[in-house]
């Protein structure tokens, strides 16, 4: 019988920061592959590489890359919902919103595996996680209160916002499938390994069938996001957000999408001149508190002796 399962090398924490930095950063990165390229072509061209990164580390560290069909049916539904299809109807919905409502709808991820969790895995509803949850969204609602209450009342504007809802549903049943197959002792890399070659050929598929050209842009700034997104963004995140979804739960571990548009910001701070107002700093605050009740162990129930 193969033993799937490795020693935790790396401390939930670290796993969780990891998480958040890096994804918090892929949405300055993302901006440099759009334009030339169609946006499913980059997400070939993004699991591919990182397909085969992942494979080739299995290879020389001779971990075990066989599974039965049923397993790999699953590890392909996983690559279906986590890595191509959520991914392509963000970047279509990002050309009829702004990036602060994207962030806004996806940051209900938290919701979504609250409830999945409960009716796919039989996971209890938790009221700390689930109001630490609503603290959060309210939080990033605030930090993106003017671009809210701008949102234009108009046909496209509801396409993007269900476009947004679907693709961020598409990412939560994809959390759960990991949970699901890490509940079955399917290792965390090796599933990523051949759930990123199921997605990146799913797009293939689908850009042959629409006609989209396979193009390159040949600028250092598209090569250099590619690979950050691909190294980084794809292998590093997802390796850390996926074994903590097996380690604390899909529910708690989706508050890290509450708290990548944080990082965005901080980033724009730096290098596109963003102000912080009163309102955003107070939807800061709302955010941070959410996470402290999200992630804060329960206390432990004190225990007397009957003389």
């Amino acid at each position: 019988m193969t033993v799937y399962n490795r020693p935790m090398l790396m401390h939930s924490t670290s796993l969780y920061l990891a998480t958040v930095l890096i994804w918090g950063s892929t949405w300055f990165a993302i901006k440099f592959q759009l334009g030339v390229v169609e946006a499913e072509v980059s997400l070939v061209y993004r699991f591919l590489l990182a397909a085969v990164i992942l494979l080739l580390f299995c290879l020389i560290t001779k971990r075990n890359l066989r599974f039965s069909t049923s397993q790999h049916f699953f590890i392909a539904l996983q690559g279906l919902f986590l890595f191509s299809t959520n991914y392509l109807i963000f970047y279509w919905a990002t050309g009829l919103l702004t990036s602060g409502i994207v962030a806004l709808l996806f940051s209900t991820v938290i919701l979504m595996n609250i409830i999945n969790g409960a009716l796919f895995l039989g996971q209890s509803i938790k009221a700390r996680v689930l109001v630490g949850a609503m603290f959060g969204i309210s939080g990033i609602a605030a930090i993106f209160w003017s671009e809210l209450t701008s949102l234009e009342n108009d046909s496209s504007a509801w396409q993007g916002l269900w476009m947004c809802l679907g693709a961020t549903f598409l990412a939560s049943i994809g959390n759960i499938l990991s949970a699901r197959n890490q509940r079955q002792n399917l290792p965390v890399v090796q599933t990523n390994a051949w759930g990123m070659t199921y997605g990146a050929l799913i797009m293939g598929i689908y850009a042959l069938y629409t006609g989209v050209p396979f193009d390159y842009d040949p600028t250092t700034s598209y090569s250099l996001s590619l690979i950050y997104l691909s190294v980084f963004g794809s292998i590093f995140a997802f390796g850390s957000y996926l074994t903590l979804i097996g380690r604390i739960g899909a529910d708690k571990t989706a508050y890290a999408a509450v708290l990548f548009p944080v990082i965005a910001l901080s980033i724009s701070t730096l290098f596109e001149d963003y102000r912080w107002t009163l309102v955003a700093i107070f939807g800061l605050a709302l955010v941070l508190f959410g996470n402290y009740l999200v992630l804060k162990k329960p206390a432990r129930p004190v225990v007397t002796a009957l003389e």
